[in-house]
């Protein structure tokens, strides 16, 4: 099989051509992504989910809870925590959809939009993730 293709713009237009005759010779427009400029782009998570969504749903919930409980039991050494209302409702969330490890579920705030949106495009990693699930 033969194909050439010519780019053109935001757009990609292959010839294709079969040597034993079954396809012959076929132009065909595709679209492509020009992936330097999608680089660029600004994305607001909540624009990403629909009002409805679990992840919303969680950190409303979450957000009612008194978790002054959890706040006492954190010591004044150690750099900055993350708060409890962040990594119970990663926990949560990732209950509700079937993702229980820790390492899956920091993995998930890098590659998946829910995770991202609750933990506030912020990274705990598993360690953090399973010493809170052990401690509370």
């Amino acid at each position: 099989m033969h194909i050439s293709v010519k780019p053109h713009k935001s757009r990609c237009q292959a010839d294709i051509s079969v040597c034993d005759g079954i396809l012959g010779s076929m132009s065909r427009t595709f679209k492509t992504v020009d992936y330097d400029q999608v680089l660029d782009l600004t994305v607001r998570l909540g624009g990403c989910l629909p009002p409805d969504h679990l992840a919303r749903f969680v950190v409303d919930s979450v957000a009612q809870l008194d978790l002054s409980a959890l706040y006492v039991q954190y010591g004044s050494r150690g750099g900055e925590p993350y708060a409890p209302e962040v990594l119970l409702g990663l926990l949560l969330y990732g209950y509700a959809t079937g993702v229980f490890s820790s390492r899956k579920i920091e993995r998930a705030t890098y590659e998946a939009v829910p995770f991202r949106f609750i933990a506030g495009n912020r990274h705990p990693d598993h360690d953090t993730l399973a010493t809170f699930r052990r401690t509370f």
